[in-house]
């Protein structure tokens, strides 16, 4: 229900339902921590393919095997493919409309705070649970790695992980 529920008010993709995926299965369900959940996002943004069906597949396994795998994803996926269906003509109709175009523009900010709260979250928790100073060299050096070499997000958080175990334990 939790997938659903985010995908379903998550206008803008998968980046856009992150955070309330994240209030669901954090805030609401207590399944995991903040800690879990922002690993599981490094983790899945580091996979190739949409970010939101990575999550449910995840959360849907951990939580009740390929069966519940299986009913996150279609929880995930219904509420685009339910809308698009009923409201296709309407969608047609209005695609090029200046109000629909000024629309989508004025929700992109309301997205990018909601991402900027979430890596706020995160970066909180990681000062938490690794401080500081590990915090600041993962960081930096992960800066680092897409600024300059314009690395692979899967390469990084391998890394980032690997420095965890070794430094952070």
């Amino acid at each position: 229900m939790s997938n659903f529920i985010a995908n379903l008010l998550g206008y803008g993709g998968g980046p856009a339902t992150i955070p309330l995926l994240e209030y669901e299965v954090v805030s609401r369900y207590e399944w995991y921590t903040v800690n879990e959940f922002s690993e599981m996002v490094a983790l899945g943004n580091g996979l190739p393919g949409p970010i939101a069906t990575k999550l449910a597949a995840f959360i849907g396994y951990d939580l009740g095997g390929f069966l519940g795998a299986g009913i996150a994803l279609f929880a995930t996926i219904a509420p685009s493919m339910i809308m698009m269906v009923a409201l296709l003509g309407v969608l047609m109709k209005f695609k090029d409309s200046i109000k629909v175009i000024k629309l989508t523009r004025a929700i992109r900010p309301v997205i990018g705070v909601l991402l900027g709260v979430m890596a706020f979250n995160f970066f909180m928790n990681s000062y938490e649970v690794a401080g500081w100073m590990h915090t600041a060299i993962i960081g930096l050096a992960s800066l680092v790695a897409f600024e300059k070499y314009n690395a692979n997000p899967a390469i990084v958080v391998i890394c980032a992980l690997i420095y965890g175990a070794v430094f952070i334990g």
